[in-house]
């Protein structure tokens, strides 16, 4: 009973975002369905390139905030058996709710499998209702959203895993009883390199969290398109909460994912607005000097002789 009204409550939050964006900042369009979708989606393509200069200045255009972002997450790491042992004997636990699997048992395709779906389906709801209803900001939104899925798995899951190869923690520190491999009750067991992982891998693919890199950075791209928080991060919470058992982190591997993603998810929509704050300046000037027109008219009179220049505008 629960987990149906947790079902009902998610779809209803992502139904009410397309309106809530209408009421707070009418962005439907003259343009036809079609031609608006065609510029959505290649404004989406054109704007890869600046979504990672994006991230890149983000990190490095204040080094000091970056530093202590950076430290932060080092201190955590330290601290990490402790802080972890409580998380789970505290808050994974306490925390005992499931959600209607809603996922098809023959798609083999990550983002359809178990509660993901939950966060794919919205996405689609919002981009199918934002298509119908000629809104350029849900489409942007939706497909920004996807962008952020998309680099998370690369940026998270094929980069930063390979890269620091953090050995999963065991899933009952506080028992004192060794854990079985590749589990690990060391959070300094760093450096297990086996080769990229395109799929789920228990073996030293700890830190980051893609969840929390994936779910945090749709929600940042929810939030800052539609100008609401408790919405974006609500939703995402329910659904990383509702399978807390098998996520299986450090919480420095969570909180670094949340990190990240946020980080991903305000490159890519600060990226979108610049693209489309450079294209609608463009399309103006072009329109101005498409509409100006230019005329010279031979002038002769008794006292002179000469030329008049009309512009019309």
């Amino acid at each position: 009973m629960l987990a149906t009204k947790n079902c009902i409550a998610i779809l209803s939050l992502i139904a009410w975002l397309p309106g809530f964006s209408q009421a707070e900042d009418s962005t439907h369009t003259k343009e036809g369905r079609f031609r608006t979708s065609v510029n959505v989606l290649k404004n989406s393509i054109l704007s890869i390139p600046g979504d990672f200069k994006e991230m890149g200045h983000s990190i490095s255009g204040n080094w000091k905030k970056t530093a202590a972002y950076t430290g932060g997450i080092a201190g955590l790491v330290m601290v990490d058996k402790y802080t972890t042992e409580f998380y789970q004997d505290n808050i994974e636990d306490n925390i005992k709710y499931s959600l209607p699997r809603i996922s098809s048992r023959k798609s083999n395709f990550p983002l359809f499998q178990g509660n993901d779906a939950y966060i794919t389906y919205s996405l689609l709801g919002i981009y199918g209702g934002s298509i119908i209803a000629n809104n350029e900001k849900g489409q942007i939104a939706a497909i920004n959203s996807f962008k952020a899925l998309a680099y998370s798995y690369v940026i998270s899951h094929l980069v930063l895993k390979t890269l620091f190869g953090r050995q999963r923690p065991d899933p009952a520190l506080s028992d004192g009883i060794p854990p079985e491999s590749p589990f690990t009750s060391n959070p300094l067991d760093f450096g297990n390199f086996h080769g990229v992982s395109f799929d789920a891998d228990a073996d030293g693919t700890a830190f980051p969290s893609l969840h929390a890199t994936a779910y945090f950075a749709v929600a940042k791209v929810l939030a800052m398109e539609f100008n609401n928080y408790w919405i974006p991060y609500t939703l995402v919470s329910v659904v990383f909460f509702a399978d807390i058992k098998n996520h299986r982190h450090w919480v420095a591997d969570m909180v670094a994912g949340g990190l990240i993603g946020t980080l991903i998810g305000k490159a890519i929509v600060v990226s979108s607005r610049k693209l489309k704050v450079k294209e609608d300046s463009g399309t103006q000037q072009a329109s101005l000097r498409k509409r100006a027109s230019f005329q010279l008219v031979p002038q002769i009179s008794g006292r002179m002789v000469g030329l008049h220049c009309a512009v019309t505008f």
